[in-house]
């Protein structure tokens, strides 16, 4: 799926918490020492292909160090309104349909 935006992260690793996963994938993909925040919502998606993901999103609001784009094609900073006009991923477009609604955060 080339080309879609996507946010940070990845699978969580035997013995880790969803939590522990974000943290260690934000340091690998970006960098970053981050403070994970609360769960801000859980999705789980079918694709037509016939696999399954069960995603987890969490509000990070403080982290350290400069970020570092180690694996994405670009790294982009915007606010929730303008989330729309980005092409993401399947899963992800219910949320980012409720957070440019300003319903989640």
């Amino acid at each position: 799926m080339a080309l879609l935006w996507e946010f940070p992260g990845g699978k969580i690793e035997a013995g880790e918490s969803p939590e522990q996963a974000l943290a260690r994938e934000l340091d690998e993909e970006l960098g970053i020492r981050a403070i994970i925040g609360p769960r801000v919502t859980r999705i789980r998606h079918n694709y037509r292909h016939g696999g399954a993901v069960d995603l987890q999103f969490f509000a990070v609001h403080e982290f350290a160090g400069e970020l570092d784009n180690r694996i994405f094609r670009q790294l982009r900073w915007t606010k929730l309104e303008d989330l729309s006009g980005y092409e993401f991923l399947t899963a992800d477009r219910g949320l980012i349909r409720d957070l440019a609604a300003g319903k989640l955060l």
